[in-house]
């Protein structure tokens, strides 16, 4: 049998053959087990498609048994087309626009073509872009009393109601950017709340509120990340900086993992009131605990529990209350959420790279503003400038991927994202003044002999300059760069006007 690659755009022109001979008779001539028998065909179809779309990714990381497993789901997606045609009732109608997604798929990602927003077909304007969040699965942490205390927590309270307004007004901007960063490491957050049966909508409620998905966001109180651990509690719950240097408050993963633990504790402290969680996430678990055996477990609301909050906690708690509740619930508010294909994979590098320079090959086929944030978010251990060497792999989606390989990996694109990174202000400036003769470092102007030199060369840091770029000008490995200077781990940020040892640089 020819790899699945091939086989596809066949069986996909000889659906298209029988459609144009389909007879499908009236639905009221149909026996109630010709309509079960063609309802099942329809979601043997949509396993099939899943099944194959899984094939790409494996086959995008070099699998061994991507074909194998991509032939079998074509397989069975043909052995359903041949079902369809003698099946009374069942129309092959139905089941092309899985054909068609399967083929812009694979031709968008392999080729990394400019493809426009992702829009399957078969979903609803204003839906979740990136699949189906149940709406009882996913608040049930928060429901109680026969699932009526959310409800009641947002539509009869003023004040959530507020937080909605707001988000729907002069924050809409800011919820829309983090409901799209959300998805791109939904794969990598959900999962512990759903170990934990927390609800995924209060994730990103928090989320939105804390960092609006941007994971290298910091506050002037040290906490980091895109929940905001403070180094305090991030400790606690086995946050922090690692062998390597790297504070894993940055990582989404770890960070959902520690943000989960810390609600389950809240939950045995306050039982299921979620106001109390959430102000001890964001007022401190002391206080919190303080103020609820104070008043002897009166809720959030009475007024003197909310008034012994801080300001910020007392506009927090809605505000997280209010996104949750936005997730789950977008079209009643004429909210449309960016649509994106998000399928997660890894790509390694053919040659260095900076996520800057990435950022400016990829362009921004499938995303308006391009991907660094995304690349960044799923990359954490990398700052935006920092050369990774080739080799390494990064986390990213199919689209990227293919991208990558079109843009990244070589061609006139990826040279002049090369180029760009390697420029700086302080290279356009012209300075004059008196003539001096130019000698190799570490000679005598009398003899021109090389002598010892005194010790390592320093270079003062000009404005808009960055470590990479200085490390290219003088020839330099950024890591010996980072030691020589003791730069610290994540950022290795340098200050203008800031002297740096020019160890181990070639020129």
């Amino acid at each position: 049998m020819p790899p699945f690659s091939v086989v596809l755009p066949r069986l996909a022109l000889a659906a298209a053959v029988a459609v144009l001979a389909l007879y499908s008779p009236e639905a009221s001539a149909q026996s109630k087990r010709d309509r079960a028998a063609a309802a099942d065909l329809v979601e043997r179809m949509a396993t099939a498609e899943t099944r194959y779309r899984e094939s790409l990714v494996k086959a995008a990381n070099a699998d061994p048994v991507a074909i194998e497993e991509g032939n079998a789901a074509l397989e069975d997606m043909e052995d359903v087309m041949l079902a369809c045609e003698k099946q009374r009732g069942c129309e092959l109608a139905s089941l092309l626009p899985g054909w068609k997604r399967l083929l812009k798929a694979r031709a968008d990602d392999a080729a990394g073509v400019d493809g426009g927003e992702f829009d399957p077909e078969g979903l609803d304007e204003g839906g979740l872009p990136t699949g189906d969040v149940p709406e009882a699965a996913t608040a049930a942490a928060l429901l109680s009393e026969d699932g009526q205390r959310f409800v009641r927590m947002v539509q009869f309270n003023p004040a959530v109601q507020e937080g909605i307004r707001r988000w729907l007004t002069d924050m809409r901007v800011s919820l829309i950017t983090s409901h799209e960063n959300y998805q791109y490491m939904r794969h990598l957050m959900a999962p512990a709340f759903e170990k934990r049966g927390l609800p995924e909508a209060l994730l990103f409620g928090i989320m939105a509120k804390e960092s609006t998905g941007r994971v290298h966001v910091g506050s002037r109180a040290g906490a980091v990340g895109p929940l905001q651990f403070m180094p305090a509690t991030g400790r606690r719950f086995g946050l922090g900086v690692d062998a390597s240097g790297f504070d894993t408050r940055y990582d989404p993963a770890l960070s959902a993992d520690a943000a989960s633990s810390y609600l389950s504790e809240r939950f045995a402290e306050f039982g299921n009131e979620v106001e109390k969680w959430l102000a001890a996430y964001n007022g401190g678990e002391g206080r919190a605990k303080r103020i609820h055996e104070a008043s002897g477990g009166r809720p959030f609301w009475d007024a003197d529990v909310y008034n012994q909050f801080p300001a910020e906690t007392r506009d927090y708690v809605p505000m997280v209350i209010a996104a949750a509740w936005l997730y789950l619930h977008p079209r009643e508010y004429g909210l449309s959420f960016p649509r994106a294909d998000v399928r997660p994979t890894h790509f390694a590098l053919s040659r260095p790279a900076s996520i800057y320079e990435l950022s400016v090959c990829m362009g921004d086929s499938g995303s308006r503003y391009g991907y660094m944030r995304q690349l960044r978010n799923l990359n954490p251990r990398f700052e935006a400038d920092q050369v990774i060497p080739a080799g390494a792999v990064l986390q990213g989606t199919t689209r990227m991927a293919g991208l990558y390989k079109r843009w990244c990996a070589q061609g006139r694109r990826a040279e002049l994202a090369r180029q760009l990174m390697g420029s700086s202000v302080s290279a356009a400036l012209v300075r004059t003044g008196p003539v001096e003769a130019v000698r190799p470092a570490g000679t005598t102007v009398a003899t021109g002999v090389a002598v010892p030199a005194a010790g390592p060369r320093e270079h003062r840091v000009a404005r808009g300059e960055t470590l990479v770029a200085i490390a290219r000008r003088y020839g330099c490995e950024v890591q010996k760069l980072v030691q020589a200077n003791g730069l610290k781990a994540p950022a290795y940020a340098i200050r203008t006007g800031q002297r740096l040892r020019l160890e181990g640089c070639s020129r």
